[in-house]
């Protein structure tokens, strides 16, 4: 018998994909959303997450981005 499992595809840089898997290591159990890491930078995850994983990158692109002073 086969399963599905509705999800979301994430294709990012090998970079941007260990900052999604430490997110998902910070969460406990119940809330993990990572359904399976096909590759360094491919990983199938829950739908529901979608707007939280970008804001979070958002969040740290925000950080670390140089602002040239005034």
């Amino acid at each position: 018998m086969v399963n599905a499992i509705k999800g979301l595809l994430i294709s990012c840089d090998i970079p941007m994909a260990q900052f999604i898997v430490n997110m998902n290591a910070a969460l406990p159990a119940s809330q993990k959303f990572i359904v399976h890491i096909l590759d360094s930078t491919h990983m199938f995850v829950q739908p529901h997450v979608a707007e939280m994983i970008r804001s979070r990158i958002a969040e740290f692109r925000d950080q670390n981005s140089y602002e040239k002073p005034a």
